[in-house]
């Protein structure tokens, strides 16, 4: 039924004559539906997690298998001057530690005597060890957990993006609501000054009543058409903001026909639709909050990026250690006779770099945290001060009722003693200006309701 009535809300051409006397409602849930679907700024959102994922894809490929090969050859006047081959497999682990698979095969008349080996090749096979620096953690290692955490904090920086362009959808249908509610209002009322203008002027006309009251009558039939042209047009601007939010699969926009209305009934539902009918503040979880767990997933990082500097403190001590054999098919002629071995060992004297890059690391991780702090009161707050003003708006909306039904039932005896010709005319324009006014102030109030509903909605970042 849903895809009928898109398809239908799409106005397609050939059933366009047919809906010239037909509407169509657009209730708030089904329109949100079509942005959370359609909406290229949701699915720009979703980016996000993609963007992280190749950021954490790109992170593993620090712990690759990697194979090198290293040729050189110089050949001057038919003199082979050297020809050099070197070929490499390396194995890099989680720690700072590498295994590595060597093959080295080289000639050549001028040939450097450390490079000689043997006629079929030199092959090796070895570890290298880092120490202290880089043993427990390092850049490759802090790179691959920061880049996880990217992604937790994706997909809740995702959530919240996405309830981001809700609450705006939201607030556009509120208004186009609020705007058609308007136009109803004024349509009403221009009946009603229609005829009590031509009951005026057959009254005249029969010498009832006085010429004058003829134009006031008129007047006020003007000022009522001019309000509904007013509010027709405010109408159309807010149907066409309304359509910036809603698209096609294809990416194409789609503009608000005429014949769409809105949910004239949303008050009814916008609790369960906007997920927010059994919210309640004592059992709401500040730290489960999508902007909280976002700030905690960057504090994690910051304290990875904070040991790193640490570690970093430490001396540089790279170990290796390789056997060397000609026969590698031979398991037994790998042993502790032939080997390549080193050792590397670096330590700058004041360690003003490290230390400068980790006082930083602390500034930035105490800087997060406070930042997470202000966060949570900050989201307690606005979500408390949203509930009152809830609350508030609900007794608000109880007065603002009574106001207008006791101005109708005033405007109604008014216009009673009016044809009993006990009042005028002027009596009957006030009483029903009062009662317009109080019930555009209805809308107001309901406009504003709607949206601290939607405000409730954004601020918890409750799931649609």
């Amino acid at each position: 039924m849903k895809k009928i009535l898109f398809a239908f809300f799409l106005s397609i051409a050939f059933s366009l004559n047919a809906q010239e006397n037909l509407t169509s409602t657009l209730t708030l849930a089904e329109y949100l539906g079509y942005v959370k679907r359609f909406h290229p700024i949701v699915k720009q959102a979703n980016l996000v997690i993609n963007n992280s994922e190749a950021k954490l894809l790109k992170s593993r490929g620090a712990f690759d298998p990697k194979i090198e090969v290293d040729y050189d050859r110089k050949e001057f006047k038919k003199t082979e001057y050297f020809n050099r081959l070197n070929g490499t497999f390396k194995i890099p682990t989680w720690y700072g530690i590498e295994f590595k698979a060597n093959v080295e095969n080289n000639d050549g008349t001028f040939l450097n005597p450390e490079a000689t080996v043997p006629t079929d090749g030199l092959y090796s096979a070895g570890v290298s060890v880092s120490l202290a620096r880089g043993l427990l953690t390092n850049r490759r290692m802090a790179a691959l957990r920061q880049a996880k955490f990217f992604v937790d904090q994706a997909e809740q920086d995702q959530q919240i993006l996405v309830n981001n362009i809700l609450f705006d959808a939201s607030l556009a249908y509120f208004n186009w609501l609020k705007t058609y509610n308007e136009k109803k209002v004024y349509e009403e009322f221009l009946n009603n000054a229609l005829v009590r203008f031509n009951g005026t002027k057959r009254a005249f006309e029969v010498g009832d009543k006085p010429a004058i009251d003829t134009v006031e009558a008129g007047i006020t039939l003007n000022t009522r058409k001019l309000n509904l042209e007013k509010a027709r047009i405010k109408l159309v601007k807010s149907s066409l903001e309304l359509s910036n939010f809603l698209w096609l699969a294809e990416n194409t926009p789609v503009e608000l026909q005429d014949n769409v209305i809105p949910d004239v009934e949303t008050f009814t539902s916008i609790d369960n639709t906007l997920n927010i009918a059994l919210f309640n503040d004592e059992d709401f979880d500040i730290n489960e909050h999508p902007k909280i767990k976002s700030l905690s997933f960057k504090i994690q990082s910051l304290v990875i990026d904070k040991r790193l500097k640490m570690n970093n403190l430490l001396p540089k001590l790279d170990v290796q250690y390789n056997f060397l054999t000609q026969t590698p098919r031979q398991a037994n002629s790998l042993n502790l006779e032939n080997f390549k071995a080193g050792i590397n060992f670096q330590l700058p004297l004041f360690l003003r770099k490290e230390r400068g890059d980790l006082k930083l690391a602390r500034v930035k991780l105490q800087d997060k945290r406070f930042e997470n702090e202000t966060a949570k009161v900050v989201i307690k707050n606005k979500i408390s001060a949203i509930q009152q003003e809830l609350q508030s708006f609900t007794l608000q909306n109880d007065y603002t009722q009574r106001i207008v039904l006791d101005y109708g039932t005033l405007l109604k005896a008014e216009e009673r003693k009016f044809f009993l010709g006990e009042s005028s005319l002027f009596l009957v324009n006030s009483r029903e200006s009062k009662l317009i006014d109080s019930k555009l102030k209805a809308i107001e109030l309901e406009n504003n309701f709607f949206k601290s509903k939607a405000s409730l909605f954004k601020e918890a970042v409750l799931p649609f």
